[in-house]
Order: structure tokens, then C-alpha cells, then sequence
């Protein structure tokens, strides 16, 4: 299911949620710029690499390397598809959670909920070497604030029916819930020890972050939906 729109107004500019999407947009252009071997390079010196996370904090070694990855890994996405993913959910989404809680605020809460997923996928994956890169934890955490803040508010999403894509509008705490019970069955299936592209645990645990947080950051006394 590809989400286009949902049926919340947002009351304030997200200026916050535009420029994170402009910035990693920014940031895969350049990317691409780059030759194989250089990107290669990007991914292991700012993606996450979970061994060598375990490493460090084992050697007693200063954990900073870990901390700055943690946060730039969350920029650096691995293909056109992956990044125009993410930032469409950001786009559909991240608005009415930059609302909702105001702009720094939000601001803090990405971060947050980026860096849970991938102490998420550290704890999941500790020998992987493979370097983990994406918004996805971040915007995983986006979607379980969405579902705490905005339980009744309806997505518009292009649903496939076969081999005809279908415009259909639906409930956000099913769409939602389809999309969390999808990355744990997902989740559950890698911890075979196979080597996976995704990670899915980082989307659980940004998820679980982001539906937490919501209820501790927004200002009380907020009315919970708007219907556009």
C-alpha cells in the first residue's frame, strides 16, 4: 500500500518535516554523484555497522564514533526507491506529528525515534558488519505517533489488486497496523541468521519509540483529530 495523502489538516507550516525532506533528498543526489566505490566508502564511514558498534562498546573504548552514526545513518539511504519511500511517508505523515507537538519538539522526536531503531538494529543484528543506512526508524516512529495522536483519521492509498493499482481510502489504524504486523512477521522471519537488506527490527523499535514518546512530548489538552 502506497500512502498519497490522509484526511488531517495541519494547523501550522511544517517547515521542521520539509527541510528533513529536502535534506536527505539533497543528500541522495549527491550520493549518486558519487562513483561505487566512493559510496561504498559513505556507507561504512556514516552508516551504522552493528559489530563494529558491539566493538567499541566492549572495548570500553569513547562511544562517540557510535553516537555520530547513530545520527547519520538516519541521512544516507541505499537506492532511489528507498529514499522516495521514506520520504513519502514522511511527507504524508510527519506534518501532523510536527503539528502536534511543535517544531523543535518534532525536530527532537525524529531524531529520537531514529536513534531507537538503530540501537534496535544493533541489538538485533550484533555480528552483522553490513552497514545499516535509512530514515526508516525515524519514520516508523513517526507512524506509531501518527496512530496514538490520530487513531481515526483515514489515509487515501494506492492499493494493488492483482496487477491494477486501486485508489482506496482507509482507516489509518488499519493501515497502520498492517504496516507494524508486516515489519514484526518480517522481523521474526530474519532472525533465521540469513543475511537481510532490510531492517526490520529498526522499524519495531522506532515504531515502539515514536508511539511512546507522543503521549510524554505533546502538550496537554490538544484535541487529538481534525477532519479536512
Amino acid at each position: 500500500m502506497i500512502p498519497l495523502r490522509d484526511s488531517i489538516r495541519s494547523s501550522t507550516f511544517p517547515i521542521v518535516n520539509l527541510s528533513i525532506i529536502i535534506l536527505n533528498l539533497v543528500i541522495y543526489v549527491w550520493e549518486v554523484m558519487l562513483g561505487p566505490q566512493q559510496l561504498n566508502q559513505i556507507f561504512y564511514i556514516f552508516g551504522l555497522v552493528p559489530a563494529r558498534a558491539l566493538d567499541i562498546f566492549l572495548s570500553g573504548a569513547s562511544i562517540t564514533p557510535v553516537l555520530v552514526n547513530l545520527f547519520t545513518s538516519i541521512f544516507i539511504h541505499g537506492g532511489w526507491v528507498h529514499v522516495i519511500g521514506n520520504m513519502l511517508f514522511l511527507w504524508v505523515f510527519g506534518d501532523n506529528i510536527e503539528d502536534r507537538l511543535g517544531h523543535f519538539k518534532y525536530l527532537l522526536f525524529y531524531l529520537a525515534a531514529g536513534v531507537a531503531g538503530g540501537v534496535a538494529h544493533i541489538l538485533s543484528n550484533p555480528a552483522s558488519t553490513i552497514p545499516v543506512v535509512g530514515a526508516s526508524g525515524a519514520i516508523a516512529g513517526v507512524l506509531g505517533a501518527y496512530v496514538v495522536a490520530f487513531p481515526r483519521s483515514r489515509i487515501l492509498a494506492l492499493v494493488p489488486i492483482f496487477i491494477i493499482f486501486t485508489l482506496v481510502e482507509i482507516p489509518a489504524l488499519i493501515f497502520i497496523a498492517l504496516w507494524f504486523v508486516i515489519q514484526i512477521f518480517n522481523g521474526v522471519a530474519s532472525l533465521g541468521g540469513s543475511v537481510n537488506p532490510v531492517a526490520w527490527w529498526a522499524h519495531v523499535g522506532g515504531f515502539i519509540t515514536g508511539a511512546l514518546l507522543i503521549k510524554t512530548m505533546a502538550p496537554r489538552g490538544v484535541r487529538g483529530y481534525y477532519r479536512s
